[in-house]
């Protein structure tokens, strides 16, 4: 038969250290301000820092303080981003500047809730891992006195020795993985330890993450480096074209190692509705750890960057970079280069700017800057279509030029883009009509520039770049495991019920031993009926049921199925 009663408080007094808390979790118990004294406050303040309420606070506050850095533009990412806002919004910017809104993640307040975050989960889980140490090395919690009181019960006599009875449960119990042991007249178990080993495994990997976090925003570098075919690189900070870091990063802690980008090869969809979609973008390297490192040959693709002890190269960019050779007056060449030019559409209509600072003259011998602005189409479409190109990839590739001479402003110690053109020391080529000098080239035409002043050729020979990303971010593994443990741990929490199941066998005053079995789980999970009920099943095979007193037959064995008393917790 089974039998389920609810408990009152005097009744759950009764349990005892069986019916203790299944967890580690930290009481919530009434705030009372302490008597007046630094040690005083001191300790109601760290009770109150290191409460789960407060962790959750915490947390919370993390999250929120986060969404202005995802949402306004940061010094440590853009900079020039930031300066567009200061000059777009002239009466936020300076309210922005003072909350730490341009570099949120390095702020004093992000800074404190970081840091008490911190030492909340510090202060939190220190306490519970000796809490469960002890209850790891120690042993269930003998029987209460009325095993009638628990949420989940059953009873039912035998004829079977109560020795025999109990040594049948505690075998039973640990071939179920239940830590068993045989306290007095009863055998107590108890099952779901790694329940609380998540949780606290859960909150160690949030400490992980913390510490992973913060190593990596202080400790990264990012830098961005443009390469024609056939340039080489070298990790140092003078070959970056744009390089940002952590407060804490030294430019010794750049891992040494370079590469030569041999070619780049990219593929496009040629027909159907996909059309002019990439197929494939990657580029051959050739790289080498280190001063004196043996070169190796490898090829890097999108999102299979090159990772070289800890420092990841990411191919993130490709264009064109036309081969350009100017001549001055008398037929010198003063400038012969590949010029990388940037894409502007899917298409990799590019445009860019050449540059001829030196050895420059006129047909008077005069020295000069020329300046040409550039207008690249891979395949151009003729007529009507001039100002985008057709396709992405070399099929009827154009160069327009533009060109200007005078003073590019190079020598006035202000920085410029290599990209764009300062006109305003410059003067334009005429054409015969008056007009601006402009000309479209075919490979291997040439463009002469009025009054003799020289040829622009655009050679038959049309490179390509690669643009590449070199992360250094120390703290990656470390997140990646602390993110992996923590979804472990919480699953864990979350699945695993912890429980305590008594049997308890006593000869009755009829000399019929009476067998009582008895479950607690520390949620009133509906499993625990249904697994007393199994185990009541089981046990009772091994010790069946006496004959009633009028009956020649045993009685029935006990439910399989426990159900909770009514009105008890669920």
């Amino acid at each position: 038969m089974s039998k389920t009663d609810t408990g009152t408080g005097r009744d759950r007094d009764e349990l005892g250290a069986a019916g203790s808390r299944l967890s580690t979790a930290p009481q919530e118990e009434a705030v009372s301000l302490p008597g007046l004294g630094v040690i005083g406050w001191t300790r109601w303040f760290w009770r109150q820092l290191t409460s789960m309420r407060v962790a959750l606070l915490l947390l919370l506050l993390l999250s929120l303080g986060a969404i202005p850095g995802s949402l306004i533009p940061q010094t440590g990412a853009d900079a020039t981003k930031v300066e567009d806002f200061r000059a777009a919004h002239r009466t936020l910017a300076p309210v922005y500047d003072k909350l730490g809104l341009f570099h949120v993640y390095s702020s004093v307040w992000f800074s404190a809730i970081y840091i008490l975050l911190f030492v909340s989960l510090i202060g939190c889980i220190i306490p519970r891992t000796w809490q469960f140490v002890g209850q790891l090395r120690g042993r269930p919690p003998g029987a209460p006195r009325r095993l009638d009181r628990l949420p989940a019960y059953t009873t039912w006599t035998t004829t079977a020795d109560p020795e025999q009875v109990r040594a049948a449960a505690l075998g039973l119990l640990k071939k179920r993985r239940f830590r068993a042991h045989t306290a007095g007249d009863a055998v107590a178990a108890e099952k779901g330890y790694l329940r609380e080993l998540g949780n606290l495994v859960f909150h160690i990997a949030l400490i992980v993450l913390l510490i992973a976090f913060a190593s990596g925003q202080l400790f990264k570098s990012d830098g961005t480096k443009l390469m024609v075919e056939g340039d080489g690189f070298s990790n140092a900070l003078p070959m970056y074209d744009d390089f940002k870091s952590g407060s804490l990063f030294e430019p010794d802690d750049l891992v040494p190692f370079s590469f030569d980008l041999e070619d780049f090869k990219g593929t496009y969809e040629l027909t159907g509705p996909n059309r002019g979609t990439p197929r494939t973008f990657q580029a051959k390297i050739r790289y080498s750890k280190g001063a004196y490192g043996r070169q190796t040959t490898t090829t890097v693709k999108v999102n299979e960057p090159l990772e070289i002890d800890g420092s990841k190269v990411y191919l993130v960019s490709h264009g064109y970079a036309p081969v350009i050779t100017v001549r001055d007056g008398t037929g010198k060449v003063v400038y012969r280069d590949a010029v990388p030019l940037l894409p502007l559409d899917g298409n990799v209509t590019s445009q860019g700017v050449v540059k001829v600072m030196d050895g420059y003259r006129d047909a008077k011998g005069k020295k000069e800057q020329l300046g040409i602005k550039a207008f690249f189409l891979p395949t151009y479409g003729g007529a009507g279509m001039e100002i985008a190109s057709a396709f992405p990839a070399l099929l009827n590739p154009v160069l327009n030029l533009e060109p200007y001479h005078g003073d590019l402003g190079v020598d006035s110690g202000l920085p410029q883009s290599v990209y764009q053109l300062d006109k305003t020391h410059m003067k334009d080529f005429k054409d015969a009509k008056g007009a601006q000098l402009r000309v479209n080239l075919k490979p291997g035409e040439s463009m002469k520039l009025p009054n003799g002043a020289g040829t622009v050729t655009f050679e038959k020979d049309v490179k390509e770049w690669a643009g590449f990303e070199i992360v250094q971010e120390p703290g990656g593994g470390w997140a990646l495991g602390g993110a992996l443990a923590a979804i472990l741990g919480l699953a864990g929490s979350l699945f695993i019920q912890r429980r305590r199941v008594w049997v308890r066998a006593v000869r009755g005053d009829d000399g019929v031993t009476v067998v009582e079995m008895a479950g607690l789980g520390r949620s009133e999970s509906a499993k625990v009926p249904e697994e007393l009920g199994e185990l009541a099943g089981h046990l009772y095979e091994r010790a069946p049921g006496a004959p009633e007193p009028d009956d020649a037959h045993p009685a029935p064995p006990p439910d399989r199925h426990v159900v909770p008393a009514e009105g008890a917790e669920k």
